[in-house]
């Protein structure tokens, strides 16, 4: 099947094709002609998979054939995306702006982070698809700015993670502002209990789509564990990465406070490393993925929710240096190597309070790691002593990418909003977009 063949609309199809890519990927095969339909779908579809593409194009297809949108501030929002983290919101936006260039839609991007002026402005010259954080959204919404009555298309992104980290209560409060007649499309890398009973109390009469097991992703990645004490794997991430073939690796830690201080190990040792996390401001975060896109990579060292939805070609080691609490964050995080038909290295560092995370994870996998014998450590790896931070030396915690806090307009009346008289690369192949017959099939992290 091509892309031709699923009938998308003319405008979306040229740019689908300028893009290079002719072939869909399993998920975009069989997700796109229910979703032009207008149907309900949950779909649960690993990292690497092309779940942006999917829901992307037949909304675009759509709304395009819906014919043309009020213009100015007249037009009102008619998409609705939500995502958890601001990468994975920015990326769904570049991804609308590339296969939608055809078109004369409008999309915008709200998140946290950063001022809400300039988001606010956008709005208000008018928007048909609006992508959104939770947080932000509600935010926006309480001060009026935002108003989802004329919603035909309701999309949750990744939603387990939306889920984990806590932003319930904000998706009843989205859910309540929709109408009762629209589209409802769910996308899930995983399919938790609580997935299956929001999606039971939202989504009618849905297409069920579930493509590949959760290690099929896993057959091309080199997967070993190196039993190691705490103390000493820092000293331990040096040598590595002074002696293997490194291109571009992802070191994956569980907190923000130990991303910055493993990226200030990597640092005093004399090795290029940058961390992400919740706690940096969003144009440092950019800074620091364009830097990782480089053709001389820092190391990135990132927590799960900073690094979901972020697709970087040419990874080429993943190292997991704390373990994670949950094994299916485990496949996730090793999915960021070993794409579009090569092969990466992810090694697990692991302590002795860990070993029950990785038993865990064995259990999924259903193998065993292959055990890495821990090779002697190097003098040269001492590493010298830490320069107190004041950012670093913070209480810990955890790696939730928007902290929900109480807001003025939460509860009661709305305040108005004023009145307006005024009116990126794409997700390519491994990035969620289409794939084409010169290439494998794409890999996706936010997809």
């Amino acid at each position: 099947m091509t892309f031709e063949e699923l009938g998308l609309a003319q405008p979306i199809l040229r740019a689908v094709t300028a893009e290079g890519y002719q072939t869909p990927t399993p998920i975009q095969a069989k997700a796109i002609p229910h979703l032009m339909e207008g149907r309900d779908l949950l779909g649960s579809a690993q990292t690497g998979t092309g779940k942006t593409a999917a829901f992307a194009l037949p909304i675009l297809h759509r709304l395009t054939q819906a014919g043309n949108p009020t213009t100015g501030s007249g037009r009102k929002i008619r998409v609705l995306i939500l995502a958890p983290t601001r990468e994975l919101a920015s990326q769904i936006g570049e991804s609308l702006q590339v296969y939608g260039a055809n078109t004369t839609l409008r999309q915008v991007v709200i998140f946290g982070g950063v001022g809400q002026q300039p988001q606010v402005r956008a709005l208000q010259r008018g928007v048909d698809i609006l992508v959104a954080t939770p947080g932000r959204l509600v935010d926006l919404m309480g001060q009026g700015y935002v108003d989802l009555k004329f919603v035909t298309t309701f999309v949750l992104d990744e939603a387990d993670r939306m889920l984990d980290m806590g932003f319930m209560p904000d998706l009843r409060r989205v859910i309540a502002r929709l109408p009762a007649q629209r589209q409802t499309v769910f996308f899930s890398a995983t399919m938790p209990s609580a997935i299956e009973q929001l999606a039971n109390t939202i989504l009618k009469n849905p297409v069920r789509i579930e493509i590949a097991p959760i290690k099929a992703n896993t057959d091309l990645i080199v997967q070993s564990v190196l039993f190691i004490a705490k103390q000493q794997k820092s000293r331990m991430l040096v040598q590595f990465i002074r002696t293997q073939d490194i291109r571009r690796a992802i070191v994956f830690a569980r907190t923000k406070r130990g991303a910055d201080r493993i990226a200030q190990d990597l640092d005093r040792c004399g090795i290029p490393a940058e961390a992400m996390h919740g706690n940096k401001s969003q144009a440092h975060r950019q800074r620091t993925l364009a830097s990782f896109k480089s053709e001389r990579p820092p190391i990135l060292v990132a927590t799960d929710l900073a690094a979901r939805g972020i697709d970087v070609d040419g990874v080429t080691h993943v190292f997991n240096y704390d373990l994670p609490h949950e094994p299916e964050t485990y496949v996730h995080r090793i999915g960021r190597t070993g794409r579009a038909g090569a092969t990466g290295i992810a090694i697990a560092f692991c302590d002795h309070e860990e070993r029950a995370y990785l038993r865990a994870i064995e259990r999924l996998l259903r193998k065993n790691l292959e055990v890495d014998s821990a090779p002697p450590l190097h003098a040269s790896t001492t590493i010298p002593p830490r320069v107190q931070d004041p950012v670093s030396d913070l209480p810990p915690t955890d790696s939730n990418e928007e902290v929900r806090r109480p807001s003025r307009h939460r509860t009661g009346r709305p305040k108005s909003a004023p009145r307006s008289s005024g009116s990126g690369k794409p997700n390519g192949p491994h990035r969620g977009g289409p794939s084409q017959n010169k290439r494998p099939a794409p890999n996706s992290s936010h997809s």
